[in-house]
């Protein structure tokens, strides 16, 4: 029974028809699967079966185009690939790794082959039923995949080949692929279409069934599988929600204990330092200030206040009141009051001030945190202005609201760190300079504007303009006559803020002294050195590495040492010492680090740039002392043995190489430089001169500046009492002596 108007059986129609269906459902599920490999094995598969059996049951057909001899090739052709994919499928889709030889060659060579010589055939004798002679090749072929087929399943189960999991699979790849691999045979005995389709594609339904089967056991596996991991993941995650919770009070408890004992900590370090400031205070009263004590007081005051506000942002932090805002402050008193000294540091800093205070300005908060705020404006406006910048002060009342405004020329705030300034311990500039301290004072501002429900406002942007503007804006307070009689300013205590004004110079030059370049940028500390170290050195200064380069290029002589802070601002120590590791002229100068950054990476870093130690601070000056003069002398012996070597070799050359002449004119060279008594760096550069060296030539090859070979050449001339060359050659190598 044909389908209407074709060659097709119905049972062949049918056939794929179901396997049509099939087709879609593997698409689907491969589009929710994309990773699933044998998924698209299948695909293949049932694409290769459903045009085998359409070609198969349509052709030949003389009512369609084409000759009964392309059609029947066609029909043949599909027969023939649909086969020759079920080696390469099986060795896939169930990992018969024995089935490699046939899946890659075995069906190129004994069913593609032999069907290109059935075509041959074929077109040649226009005979089919001679042409079919040629499938005897195919048939034995396939009783040889059969064979090789059990091997395969055998190999992969091993000892499990009994198992019936290995049945199962040996019983349908048998059952399915036999037809397949056979039906070279059933198209040699030229059954019926019915029954080619019927055997062919019971056996593929056979195939997809295991498959099916196995794939439900898979997917159960996986389901539960994955019930199990569920249920595990909710116990893992209350076990792990416990253990976060658990873990998080025992955090907060130790940032806690960590916070108390800081606090107790700062709050125990104020008594020590409250006793030393008074007695100071008192010394100095008695007995009046010198520097060294002014520097004393400088360094307590400034320990004094970032103690205290330490102690004032970890109350705030922890919700303390600071501060007793039940009291009415003078707002304008305390301004003025703080102007007083501010404008003494102005006028040391060649800052203009302009002020313009209102007068009789009250407000309801603690004088204390008045004073805090306008303090710590003030001094930022100043720390962060250069010389010939200018700083305005603003306070009035504009309705019912009192503005205080600092606005300055300075080096501005970047708009988007406007908001980061007000955290604790924040620093716009995270490189370390002379103008920072610990990032506190804008924060502590910010909790007292807050606490007075006040408002904080920054105008500020480099790029446009420069400068800063901070404006504070609280609610204005209009005393009463009993207001007026307690109000009152606060009695001002000494302020905290100190500008470091110290004249820094290079010690005068002496020509007998080994030398050596500071480099530091906390101008106390860069005097205090200077000033010890000036008695037994030359001593040349410097604030940072860039102005440091800059004066080595200046300086009468090379440096026998530099001691190098770190952290500096504009070029750091390491910046620094690459840099001069790279110049000839001064890449064999030793560097000690004086800094408080000694970490071992620190170290390692500082190392590598070729400097000798690390003296972390604080450190002792008697340490520091006696490293130097350990260092000196030995490169002090150390050039003498060089120049001793040299001095040895050349004699030893010149005794064996020279000529009698030559000798006696080293002889004389010699006599006359112990005559003039000329020193051993002037009898080096002499040497050179005679051999006709440059001034830059001596100064390469005796790692010193061309300014210092003038200087040298100057005292010989004034020693042979000469005044050129010429002359001081002549004296030095004749006998004709004074």
């Amino acid at each position: 029974m044909l389908v209407y108007g074709t060659q097709m059986h119905i049972i062949t129609f049918i056939f794929v028809s179901i396997e049509v269906v099939i087709l879609f459902y593997l698409l689907i599920y491969k589009l929710a699967r994309p990773d699933d490999k044998t998924t698209l094995l299948n695909i293949v598969l049932i694409f290769l079966l459903i045009t085998y059996n359409i070609t198969g049951g349509l052709l030949p057909d003389p009512d369609l185009p084409g000759s009964f001899f392309i059609q029947a090739s066609i029909a043949y052709a599909t027969g023939f690939i649909t086969p020759c994919y079920f080696p390469y499928y099986i060795y896939k889709a169930f990992g018969l790794e024995k089935m490699k030889f046939h899946a890659y060659r075995g069906v190129y060579l004994f069913l593609i082959l032999p069907y290109f010589l059935f075509v041959a055939l074929f077109a040649r004798s226009n005979d089919l039923n001679t042409a079919k002679n040629i499938l005897i090749l195919p048939i034995l072929y396939a009783l040889w995949v059969i064979y090789s087929l059990l091997k395969a399943i055998k190999y992969k189960y091993g000892s499990d080949f009994n198992s019936k999991e290995s049945k199962e699979e040996i019983t349908v790849l048998i059952l399915s692929i036999t037809p397949w691999i056979g039906l070279p045979i059933i198209t040699y005995f030229d059954s019926s279409q019915a029954a080619e389709a019927s055997i062919t594609n019971t056996g593929f339904l056979l195939l997809f069934g295991l498959q099916v089967s196995r794939h439900i056991k898979q997917t159960r596996t996986e389901h539960q599988r994955l019930i199990d991991s569920e249920r595990k993941l909710l116990n893992w995650n209350a076990n792990l929600q416990n253990e976060v919770d658990k873990r998080t009070r025992e955090l907060e408890k130790i940032s806690e204990q960590k916070t108390n004992n800081f606090i107790n900590l700062v709050h125990e370090t104020k008594t020590p330092l409250t006793l030393v400031n008074n007695y100071l205070e008192e010394y100095i009263n008695k007995y009046g200030s010198v520097e060294e004590l002014a520097i004393i007081k400088g360094g307590i005051d400034k320990l004094t206040r970032d103690v205290m506000s330490l102690f004032d942002i970890e109350r705030f932090a922890k919700g303390i009141d600071v501060y007793n805002h039940n009291q009415i402050s003078n707002f304008s008193e305390i301004v003025k009051s703080s102007l007083v000294l501010f404008e003494y540091y102005c006028e040391k800093q060649i800052i203009k001030c302009h002020k313009n205070i209102q007068e009789n300005v009250f407000i309801k908060a603690d004088p204390n945190a008045i004073d805090r705020i306008v303090n710590n404006l003030i001094e930022n406006a100043i720390k962060f202005s250069n010389s010939g910048d200018k700083i305005e002060i603003t306070l009035k009342t504009v309705g019912d609201e009192t503005f205080l405004s600092v606005k300055d020329t300075g080096i501005g705030i970047p708009p988007e760190l406007q908001k980061k300034i007000f955290e604790p311990y924040f620093q716009i500039n995270h490189k370390k300079t002379g103008l920072q301290g610990m990032g506190l004072g804008l924060p502590i501002v910010k909790k007292v504007v807050d606490s007075l429900g006040g408002r904080l406002q920054i105008d500020s942007n480099p790029n446009q303009y420069p400068g800063t503007e901070i404006s504070i804006i609280f609610k204005q307070y209009i005393p009463t006559e009993k207001d007026v009689s307690v109000a009152h300013p606060i009695q001002k205590q000494s302020l905290y803020y100190n500008v470091e004004h110290f004249e820094i110079a290079d010690t005068p030059y002496l020509a007998g002294r080994q030398s050596i370049l500071l480099i530091e940028d906390n101008t106390a500390m860069l005097k205090f050195l200077s000033k010890r170290l000036s008695s037994k050195y030359n001593i040349f200064c410097s604030l940072n590495g860039a102005e440091a380069l800059k004066k080595l290029q200046e300086l009468p002589v090379i440096p026998d040492l530099i001691l190098s802070d770190i952290m500096m601002d504009r070029m750091d120590g390491f910046a620094f010492a690459k840099a001069i590791s790279e110049q000839d002229a001064y890449h064999h100068i030793p560097i000690i680090f004086l800094t408080a950054k000694s970490t071992p990476t620190d170290k390692l870093k500082g190392l590598r740039l070729g400097a000798i130690d690390f003296i972390p601070k604080p450190f002792s000056f008697e340490e520091v002392s006696q490293k130097i003069e350990t260092v000196l002398s030995n490169i002090d012996k150390q050039k003498k043995a060089i120049i001793s070597s040299s001095i040895s070799n050349l004699k030893r050359l010149n005794n064996s190489n020279t000529a009698p002449e030559e000798s006696k004119l080293s002889n004389k060279f010699e006599h006359n430089c112990k005559l003039y008594n000329l020193t051993t760096r002037e009898i080096e550069i002499a040497e050179l001169i005679i051999k006709g060296a440059k001034y830059k030539e001596v100064a390469k090859e005796l790692f010193i500046s061309e300014r210092t070979v003038t200087t040298h050449i100057q005292n010989i001339f004034e020693k042979t009492g000469t005044s050129n060359k010429v002359e001081m050659i002549n004296k030095l190598t004749h006998r004709n002596n004074p």
